[in-house]
């Protein structure tokens, strides 16, 4: 017979490390992968190595905690991205932990562009993105949202958010964003709020040439259709951001972005 009284079983919960340090040359001089955090660096030609970090749980839930680490040497290249887009389930108590630690160092270049972040009903995530660059060296930064799964109909009422990104440039705060959505934000119109958009991207460029590529980002850009969508310069920096009622054409829109203001090709594992 089943006891009622039995206090409920404990989950096992998500937690997981994983890192790289490209050295001299874009040769690996170390990677370090623990619990669900994984990291891969598949073979490549003529390119800047990649490094994939793939989260093996499936997703997040309240409780669960991935850290991610990516360190670029002086003089060296390297793109960072996901193998897929991350999940963000139901949470019943507690928030998901996903913290990503990059560094470059000087005349260095760091693309990091993970895939979307997929935030499912009653979903709750608090995630940190913090970059220590060198004055001269180039950092691509890609931060993807998307508020339910489209192909389920599902449209959120319930979300807790916290997402922070921080940049530290030449010793220096170069950028600090913090977002918070919660359940009001989901329905809240006009500029304020997110005014039915349910995709939703930021795209950086920190480099000493960056306002050289502003007018073709610009010109990148979707002038019209569903994605909304704009850029901006200064201080050796360049901003643009997106938003979208759904996330295939947004994602189009992104990559097109990458490619112009990277000048380069996409990720590998990226499906466009």
């Amino acid at each position: 017979m089943f006891d009622e009284t039995a206090p409920s079983a404990r989950m096992q919960r998500v937690d997981g490390r994983a890192g790289a340090v490209i050295g001299p040359g874009g040769r690996l001089r170390d990677l370090h992968q623990r619990g669900a955090a994984k990291a891969m660096l598949p073979r490549m030609h003529g390119r800047a190595p990649e490094v994939v970090f793939l989260n093996t749980a499936g997703g997040l839930t309240a409780g669960d905690r991935l850290v991610y680490g990516l360190e670029v040497a002086g003089g060296s290249a390297a793109v960072g991205t996901t193998q897929t887009a991350e999940r963000a389930y139901l949470s019943r108590g507690g928030a998901a932990s996903v913290e990503t630690r990059l560094s470059v160092g000087p005349g260095g270049r760091l693309h990091w562009l993970p895939q979307e972040m997929i935030l499912f009903e009653g979903a709750a995530l608090d995630r940190r993105v913090t970059v220590e660059m060198a004055e001269d060296a180039e950092l691509v930064l890609l931060e993807t949202l998307v508020l339910g799964r489209a192909a389920m109909g599902e449209r959120l009422t319930r979300l807790a958010l916290t997402d922070r990104r921080e940049v530290i440039r030449g010793g220096r705060p170069a950028m600090l964003e913090a977002i918070r959505l919660s359940d009001a934000d989901l329905t809240r119109p006009g500029a304020a709020g997110l005014n039915g958009a349910v995709a939703v991207a930021t795209l950086s460029l920190f480099a000493p040439n960056a306002g050289d590529r502003l007018t073709a980002l610009r010109a990148a850009l979707p002038a019209d259709g569903p994605v909304r969508a704009a850029a901006s310069a200064w201080d050796g920096r360049i901003v643009a951001r997106f938003m979208a009622p759904e996330a295939w054409p947004l994602r189009r829109a992104v990559a097109r972005a990458v490619e112009t203001i990277t000048q380069g090709p996409l990720p590998r594992v990226w499906q466009i």
